[in-house]
């Protein structure tokens, strides 16, 4: 039987989200960064496995590999999606929210193969960075409500979550394989 603590261990491996309260603008060039390079981080681990790599999980009821690389990527499209509407939109006040459950047991969130989600992964980085580091101060500070981690998010805390997210499944694809990060 696993223990609590190993179980929240496993759950989140670089301990869970909590929101920065403000953010120099060197952090939020770290964090951007962050967002912007993981894609390769992530296609450089994909190189490592083996076939049966894809379908291990990093805890017992948790999704797989294949699932977390097609996840990552359709959580990094929200994430833009979010700043988008976010900054463009000024009746957006409430996050947009996702069934990550079932949209990981969708056909294509158990079928789709890690190089559709990396490309998918790397447009979307790429766009995502362009986006942030043309943020004005004010669009920054554009903020909405999380109904389910019940916080109010402006941009720079929204960036901090969506870096946060690629370096939390990022640890997790290492406990299922069992490999070692090669930084």
């Amino acid at each position: 039987m696993i223990q609590e603590a190993e179980l929240f261990n496993l759950k989140f491996p670089i301990g869970p989200f909590v929101a920065p309260q403000d953010l120099s603008a060197e952090e939020l060039e770290a964090l951007t960064k962050t967002i912007e390079e993981a894609p390769a981080k992530y296609r450089a681990l994909a190189k490592r496995f083996s076939p049966s790599d894809l379908t291990k999980t990093y805890r017992e009821g948790s999704w797989n590999v294949q699932q977390l690389y097609n996840h990552v990527a359709d959580i990094q499209l929200v994430h833009y999606f979010r700043m988008k509407k976010a900054i463009t939109e000024n009746d957006y006040k409430e996050i947009t929210l996702i069934n990550m459950d079932a949209w990981a047991v969708t056909h294509d969130g158990i079928h789709s193969s890690i190089e559709d989600s990396l490309l998918m992964f790397e447009g979307i980085a790429n766009r995502f960075a362009l986006l942030i580091r043309s943020l004005t101060p004010e669009q920054l500070e554009r903020s909405y409500y999380h109904p389910v981690r019940k916080i109010t998010l402006n941009q720079k805390q929204a960036i901090a979550m969506a870096a946060w997210h690629v370096k939390h499944h990022y640890q997790h694809l290492l406990i299922a394989t069992g490999l070692k990060d090669s930084e």
